[in-house]
């Protein structure tokens, strides 16, 4: 893997009561978010080779928005990024290292601090991706994912 990209769900609607948090769907604002998260990554040409998903359906729908504008990739649904730590992202991806260019489609706090261990080694107090925010990591040499060992090539929000 050369480019790993970390895509958190653009805004979604508060619960309604009784509603479970994995089915809550994305506001306006967030289906604007989407569209435009997908624009950016098309007019960079990062078409991801491949795309992990959290079975939510905010990141389900924040994925469906975006792949209406980069086009259809293989993707896959991976209940394990729901509520992940950086620990349990860094291993999904791992399991993924042929792939030149991943994207994986979730939460925070998991996705930002998964982009702080990668970027500088530690995870500890990093706050920094909104809604629909875009981190693109520049994975170096061929060994495995491991703290430390990336460059944030860019960075994006709404």
């Amino acid at each position: 893997m050369h480019e790993l990209i970390l895509l958190r769900h653009a805004h979604a609607e508060q619960p309604a009561p009784g509603q479970p948090d994995l089915d809550r769907p994305l506001s306006a604002e967030g289906h604007a978010e989407a569209e435009a998260a997908g624009r950016w990554l098309r007019e960079r040409g990062l078409v991801p080779d491949l795309v992990l998903c959290s079975p939510s359906r905010r990141t389900r729908e924040t994925l469906e928005l975006v792949l209406e504008q980069v086009g259809y990739v293989d993707q896959r649904l991976e209940d394990d990024i729901y509520e992940a730590s950086p620990g349990t992202l860094a291993a999904l991806a791992d399991r993924h290292r042929e792939v030149e260019r991943l994207l994986v489609v979730g939460h925070n706090p998991g996705l930002e601090r998964l982009a702080a261990l990668l970027h500088s080694g530690q995870s500890g107090d990093y706050r920094g991706m909104p809604p629909g925010a875009i981190a693109v990591l520049a994975l170096q040499g061929e060994g495995g994912i491991e703290p430390g060992t990336a460059t944030l090539s860019a960075f994006w929000w709404p």
